[in-house]
């Protein structure tokens, strides 16, 4: 591949307006002639991408170290950092991912509803692509294969638009779905990027791009996020943040719940899966809340607890109302004890952002109650929360989590990524 190039200055900001209306326009007819391509052809043109991915590892490794160098230059670190970073085996799940896509189900035209009327007409509601989606992202640059190829599949065309921080990183990989497009002889433009990472191009595609977008997709911080909410004009996919509890029931089998906290909240501290709060009930409490806190503590997890929790273990720091409110996305955990089942749903009904929530219990019955009563997207019983990804579903990868109760909630893969149309059937009937 040729040179990196980097972002349009700031001097040509002038001219991004402009620009930012030719990406939306060439993309709204590339969402045209993908809302008709053939399942072979998205296959296809995904199949060469991931290809080419692998392929070209060291390159998209050494882009990624370009971005990285620049981003700890600013004093970026910690959580950002590791959402920046890919190694050989992330750029490998990364084509892996396209690969998975080309293997699912296209969602495109399949019968959702079909049925008849007393005056003999049929009617079918079938799955159309929703047009043209608008992904706005930070540090995530294995987004831009899973944005770009998610949308592909499902039929639409996508502008993507990753953050400064992984700009060169961003570029490389799309260098390589564009070439999986023309393979296939689809449209370039099926997948775009925005060549500026000036934050004047968010606002541009907030406001719609002229009618040529149907929905954003932010993929980044709170600040991000928020942004995004509050100036959108066309709808919106997202969560906020991740406010992720555990809940250690009364009947809870002790071994599962050191196993399942551990995972949930430190085999990736920084995704939005990660658990951040742990209740553990009072009946649970002398015989397992030492022990959840000392695995967390021996684990490299600081802790801040109500005074229950500074009791179990001197190293345990004092919460306040703040921490269960918070969203680390880092080795540190807020613990709580609880009196009871009602108290954990009141808990995270008061203080949880209806992402995803965990109950560790044996009690059948108190399971039932729990995916029932709280209202998150996704609830689980006796497993990790880290499960909260779209591969773990089956949807292969996703383009994120929703926690919005309109069309999408929870992972957003292929299936949220259509809308729908009716086709009516007649034979001559008119209305009397």
């Amino acid at each position: 591949m040729e040179n990196l190039k980097p972002p349009l200055p700031s001097g040509e900001i002038q001219d991004l307006p402009v620009i930012m209306a030719g990406l939306g326009l060439e993309a709204r007819k590339a969402a045209r002639i993908l809302a008709l391509a053939s399942t072979g052809a998205k296959n296809q043109a995904l199949l060469k991408a991931a290809q080419m991915i692998s392929e070209h590892s060291p390159e998209i490794l050494r882009a990624n170290a370009q971005d990285i160098d620049l981003a700890r230059a600013k004093g970026l670190e910690g959580a950002f950092i590791d959402r920046l970073t890919l190694d050989s085996a992330r750029v490998s799940a990364m084509a892996k991912g396209l690969e998975e896509i080309a293997s699912l189900p296209d969602p495109v035209g399949r019968q959702m509803a079909m049925f008849e009327r007393p005056n003999g007409m049929r009617i079918d509601r079938i799955a159309t692509p929703l047009g043209v989606v608008g992904i706005i992202y930070e540090a995530r640059p294995a987004v831009t294969a899973d944005a770009g190829a998610l949308c592909l599949k499902s039929g639409n065309a996508s502008i993507l638009r990753g953050g400064s921080e992984s700009f060169f990183t961003t570029e490389i990989i799309h260098h390589y779905l564009v070439a999986g497009l023309r393979e296939a002889d689809l449209p370039e433009a099926a997948i775009t990027r925005v060549p500026s990472a000036d934050r004047a191009a968010v606002g541009e595609m907030l406001k719609g791009l002229d009618g040529n977008l149907d929905v954003i997709v932010p993929r980044g911080g709170k600040e991000l996020v928020a942004r995004v909410h509050a100036e959108a004009r066309v709808p919106v996919f997202a969560h906020l943040e991740g406010i992720v509890h555990v809940y250690v029931h009364a009947d809870a089998d002790p071994a599962k719940a050191i196993a399942i906290l551990r995972n949930s909240k430190m085999r990736r501290t920084g995704i939005c899966g990660a658990a951040e709060t742990l209740l553990v009930d009072r009946q649970a409490a002398s015989s397992q809340l030492a022990a959840l806190i000392k695995m967390l503590l021996d684990s490299g997890c600081a802790v801040r607890g109500d005074k229950a929790a500074c009791s179990a273990d001197p190293r345990v720091t004092p919460a306040n109302e703040e921490d269960w409110r918070t969203e680390y996305l880092e080795a540190i955990i807020s613990v709580r004890v609880v009196e009871n089942l009602d108290a954990a749903i009141e808990h995270i009904e008061t203080f949880g952002s209806h992402h995803t929530d965990c109950i560790i219990t044996e009690n059948t019955a108190a399971a039932e109650r729990f995916l029932k009563e709280v209202d998150s997207a996704i609830c689980v019983h006796n497993a990790s929360t880290q499960f909260a990804d779209g591969g773990e579903f089956g949807f292969g990868a996703e383009i994120g989590i929703a926690t919005g109760r309109m069309h999408a909630r929870g992972p957003v893969g292929l299936e949220q990524l259509t809308t729908f149309k009716y086709r009516i059937h007649g034979n001559g009937q008119i209305r009397p």
